[in-house]
């Protein structure tokens, strides 16, 4: 199958999801436009449809309450959307961080295009880290992404990478997201999520510290049975005949990752505590759980089922340590 990515460019190590051309660091913006492939922009148009009617050609009438979205190199259409759907272009999306990168020590990291331009986005880390016991170091970024087909808001997230195994995992406290959200039926203005985002970007070290919590967390077998029955499972007590689960598959995977298999799950961080069950989970969607390809991986681990049920595990473990 045709991977998804129109294209993607990274810097340093390739990412977990194991897409895009590498590029050396500290390129200006406009490589960086290019080498994603978002060297492009959202055109409009009026919505036209053709009605039969006694004639060959039948006759042609206009849909005004809504547009038709298209890319201006290929002419491909994007979606169809109501006329007061507010654009959010590719290249806004990379100069969002040209004051961060110039001025605030930000890096790009990487960016680039899903599903055919209908998704698009870029990933800087901000200079933050941490170390976990047994040298677990985990890096703090800014996500910024957003569509033009309604299935995702200009969404700017705060996120952690386990640098051992490129585990991504959104900063959340008091069980909610840290993101900062515009929906398309509001104008972008970049400079007032900035003020915002450093709000929640300022919480890194509570963030942190609740994660140094989990590291310190041990955990018997039985609850960490119980723990990925909740978060796989839904379920609060194990069955007999694990087979009768639709989710047995996972609940084994992460099983395995957590008791030796994951990426450093024997570090002393991990190993039998809350953090390595938070790993686990964390580890099983980024890189095991079942996808067409790894960029369907991709956009489920940032935007879809996979983010939801990273959430659901950060919340769970945090119950461990309330």
């Amino acid at each position: 199958m045709a991977h998804e990515i129109e294209k993607m460019a990274y810097v340093a190590t390739p990412p977990w999801h194991g897409l895009g051309s590498q590029l050396s660091r500290h390129q200006p913006l406009e490589v960086w436009q290019h080498e994603a492939g978002m060297n492009w922009h959202i055109e409009e148009s009026p919505v036209r449809f053709v009605a039969n009617s006694g004639s060959h050609l039948g006759s042609i009438h206009a849909f005004p309450e809504q547009k038709v979205l298209y890319r201006s190199d290929t002419k491909a259409p994007l979606s169809v959307v109501s006329q007061r759907y507010k654009v959010v272009q590719p290249w806004d999306v990379l100069e969002f961080y040209r004051d961060l990168t110039e001025h605030a020590g930000f890096e790009l990291e990487t960016a680039g295009v899903l599903k055919g331009g209908r998704k698009f986005w870029a990933l800087a880390r901000t200079g933050h880290a941490s170390v976990l016991k047994g040298n677990d170091q985990v890096n703090g970024y800014v996500l910024l992404a957003t569509s033009c087909d309604g299935t995702l808001a200009t969404v700017a997230t705060p996120t952690t990478v386990r640098v051992v195994c490129n585990n991504t995992l959104a900063i959340a406290l008091n069980g909610a997201p840290q993101s900062i959200r515009v929906p398309h039926s509001t104008e972008f203005k970049p400079q007032d999520v900035k003020r915002q985002l450093g709000i929640s970007v300022s919480q890194w070290d509570d963030f942190m510290y609740r994660m140094k919590m989990l590291s310190q967390r041990k955990i018997s077998y039985p609850d960490s049975l119980k723990y990925f029955l909740k978060v796989i499972c839904d379920a609060e007590e194990d069955v007999e005949d694990r087979r009768q689960l639709t989710q047995h598959r996972a609940l084994e995977k992460v099983q395995d990752l957590y008791h030796g298999g994951g990426r450093g799950s024997q570090l002393e961080s991990a190993q039998d505590t809350a953090w390595g069950l938070l790993c686990a989970v964390t580890e099983y969607v980024d890189h095991e759980k079942q996808a067409r390809s790894n960029d369907n991986r991709l956009d489920s681990a940032w935007f879809g089922q996979g983010a939801t049920l990273k959430q659901k595990a950060l919340d769970h473990a945090l119950t461990l340590v309330a």
